[in-house]
């Protein structure tokens, strides 16, 4: 069996290998002001994939810890065994280029697994490069997948201290957010005191991830030199695909602020820096 590749994939590795009985392909397809596309899911999707709905199984209820914060473990295995996910699965995620599917990567990369890559390009390179899409949802045997917590996050409290230590914090929000232009989307304007600006579609443009070489340089550009990394964004979803692409360039110690600026910002009594 092919080992799958990761972080991403390439739609031609898919188009080979979808058909294989213990692949699993998930659809989450989603936007920040639509929400969920399920509709979209049951007019075309990739052969054999089933849909997660974000708001619903990536992510708990929204409130104090922000717009998207972590589902709860046996929810979110519960979901992923209904899809026939275990713990050896090999799992593919795609949407349509809206850092969802990096979401679902995280967790499930969080939750032990280690097979597990996004469509690079999303479902429209997917189609772009031949494949043809299905309406039929299909029946997968359940998984065994049972995570009893995710790794690889820092809570709001920890960070001030986690930077004393050395640790390097990056915005994965547009540069215009970051510093602090006004938008309906961010409570308060700003940034966490002291992070840099690295907005995730500036290393995973259109869907495709940059060279890793590439990757390394911008890093090395705004400073970093190996020490840790606590990526954030809006509310903790696409901040997962700024760390997918730092993965695949071999950058270690990565960790998630689930919150993200959604949470902080909400706490009045946290500072904030704004940047002309």
């Amino acid at each position: 069996m092919e080992p799958l590749p990761t972080p991403t994939v390439q739609p031609h590795w898919l188009l080979l290998h979808h058909r294989e009985s213990e692949l699993r392909i998930l659809d989450v397809r989603w936007s920040l002001t639509g929400g969920a596309d399920e509709a979209s899911y049951h007019v075309g999707h990739i052969p054999g994939a089933t849909f997660v709905d974000l708001d619903r199984t990536l992510a708990g209820p929204p409130g104090p810890k922000g717009r998207h914060p972590l589902p709860d473990p046996e929810e979110f295995g519960r979901t992923m065994r209904a899809a026939g996910i275990s713990a050896t699965s090999r799992v593919v995620v795609y949407d349509q280029v809206t850092g969802a599917a990096a979401r679902a990567w995280w967790l499930l990369r969080a939750s032990g697994l280690e097979q597990v890559a996004v469509l690079e390009g999303g479902l429209e390179a997917y189609s772009a490069a031949g494949g043809a899409l299905s309406q039929r949802v299909p029946d997968l045997p359940p998984g065994d997948l049972n995570p009893s917590s995710f790794t690889g996050h820092v809570s709001a409290d920890l960070i001030p201290g986690l930077q004393e230590q050395g640790y390097m914090v990056l915005d994965a929000r547009t540069h215009d957010r970051y510093r602090g232009v006004p938008n309906p989307l961010d409570q308060r304007p700003g940034h966490l005191p002291g992070a840099k600006s690295l907005p995730w579609t500036e290393v995973f443009p259109q869907g495709y991830r940059l060279h890793p070489d590439t990757v390394r340089e911008r890093l090395h550009r705004l400073g970093h030199s190996g020490e840790p990394i606590i990526a954030y964004c809006g509310s903790g979803v696409t901040a997962c695909a700024l760390l997918m692409a730092l993965e695949g360039a071999g950058v270690k110690n990565l960790h998630l602020y689930p919150g993200s600026w959604s949470e902080w910002a909400a706490d009045p009594s946290r500072p904030v820096e704004l940047e002309s």
